[in-house]
């Protein structure tokens, strides 16, 4: 915060600038490169007040159960079954970018809940599908912010869970398996039903992919994972999608930033390929894996919980019962006691 202790129409300028430049931060301590190298977007922005009227937002469209408000935008309410997409109309042009999503993650379920969210980079786009809400399949990057663990088997993780894949278009997402048979990296982040503002930042940086988060409120940015050897076209779209299945959850967009930044290529025989015509590629992706189907129980999740509930109104029943058993009885008794005496 500035002081003003003269009248100095300097000093003003200087201390409305680097307000500026503190505000830009979003949460002070984002990615050093943004506030090095990099540079705002605001044709793939999103940020509020979100103009337009209804679902006419400048350069974006939206899509299935997404309802835009206020304050956020939410791809799916706290309800089974839906399927919500916001996506950018404006490909992107720059080779290095940057994007930071500020989101939140929330519901009534304590114990059960889902499906999860995505953030994507990809050469299609509002193609609704069985992938977090996008289409399997796809061509690019997706980020997936996954809630709930669909298996039990060789790659068991904490939820919520962040991991990345990169696609060709050739290699099907094993939503079963939580997409762990073609991720690059992951980690376990516990985002949901946070008392904090959440972010999550994505960078793609001379073919590096880097995940970073903060969740504490604290401008604490917590390094994901780091992924060298991508190769991502310019040209594709950022987008957003959410699903809920018998598990539900409200999944909410707050604000996308998105930042240009500088490859810092200052060699001069470099000579830049033509981005935009390289295929999407990993290097150090796990090789995909064969889907082994998990021995299933005989319940489901919503199953589980109507039995659950079955089973804690049979509880109190009984103990109503009990307890007003008791209570004849004990008057019972009394009456007995009455007429010997």
């Amino acid at each position: 915060m500035c002081t003003i202790y003269s009248s100095s129409a300097f000093l003003l300028v200087v201390c409305s600038l680097l307000s500026l430049v503190f505000c830009a931060q979003d949460a002070g301590q984002m990615i050093d490169s943004i506030e090095q190298d990099g540079y705002y977007r605001r044709e793939y922005s999103l940020t509020q007040p979100y103009h337009g009227t209804g679902m006419d937002v400048p350069n974006w469209e939206f899509g299935g159960s997404t309802v835009v408000s206020t304050n956020y935008v939410r791809l799916t309410p706290d309800r089974q079954s839906k399927n919500g997409m916001l996506w950018n109309t404006v490909p992107v042009v720059m080779h290095n970018w940057e994007i930071l999503i500020h989101f939140a993650v929330h519901g009534q379920g304590k114990t059960l809940f889902g499906d999860g969210s995505a953030i994507w980079y990809t050469k299609e786009r509002g193609e609704k599908g069985p992938v977090l809400g996008n289409r399997d399949y796809f061509t690019g990057l997706g980020v997936f912010l996954d809630t709930y663990s669909n298996h039990n088997g060789e790659h068991v993780h904490d939820h919520p869970y962040i991991s990345a894949m990169v696609n060709n278009g050739s290699v099907h997402y094993d939503h079963d398996r939580d997409g762990t048979h073609s991720q690059m990296a992951g980690c376990s982040v516990k985002f949901r039903n946070s008392q904090q503002d959440t972010f999550v930042a994505i960078s793609y940086i001379n073919r590096q992919v880097m995940v970073m988060t903060n969740i504490d409120g604290n401008d604490d940015w917590k390094t994901c994972f780091v992924v060298n050897d991508v190769d991502l076209p310019t040209g594709y779209y950022f987008g957003a999608t959410a699903a809920t299945g018998d598990l539900a959850d409200n999944h909410d967009i707050i604000s996308v930033r998105v930042y240009d930044v500088d490859d810092n290529s200052d060699e001069p025989d470099f000579e830049a390929p033509d981005w935009s015509t390289i295929k999407p590629k990993a290097k150090n992706a796990e090789s995909p894996r064969d889907h082994v189907k998990d021995v299933q129980g005989w319940l489901s999740p919503k199953a589980y919980q109507i039995i659950s509930i079955v089973l804690i109104i049979v509880l109190v029943l009984g103990v109503i019962t009990a307890v007003v058993g008791g209570f004849a009885f004990v008057k019972h008794q009394e009456k007995n006691k009455k007429r010997f005496f």
